[in-house]
């Protein structure tokens, strides 16, 4: 079994509360979990109008098929017009991971 881990820090464009914040934030995490079947949920920034954290996990048999989920969700995030993708980070756990 391997496990990816996925943590997008985000920039939102024109967003003056946390509504409307929320407004952006909630489509995406729906989006993501629907079109590539991950564990999606906003993970910091949550006091911030501007900013978001999310926190993407998938789990597959094959490790190549997990960096290719996570993969297209990295070029999903980074193609969103309103927003901007400032940091990726990845984390890839086998079986030889303790």
């Amino acid at each position: 079994m391997f496990i990816g881990a996925l943590e997008f820090d985000l920039l939102l464009g024109d967003v003056r509360s946390l509504k409307q914040k929320r407004s952006i934030v909630r489509p995406l995490v729906a989006e993501l979990r629907k079109r590539f079947e991950v564990a999606v949920a906003e993970a910091g920034h949550l006091d911030l109008h501007r900013r978001a954290l999310l926190g993407v996990a998938a789990v597959a048999a094959d490790g190549e098929h997990v960096r290719d989920v996570l993969d297209e969700c990295e070029r999903f995030v980074a193609g969103r017009p309103e927003l901007e993708l400032l940091s990726a980070h990845r984390r890839l756990l086998g079986p030889e991971d303790d």
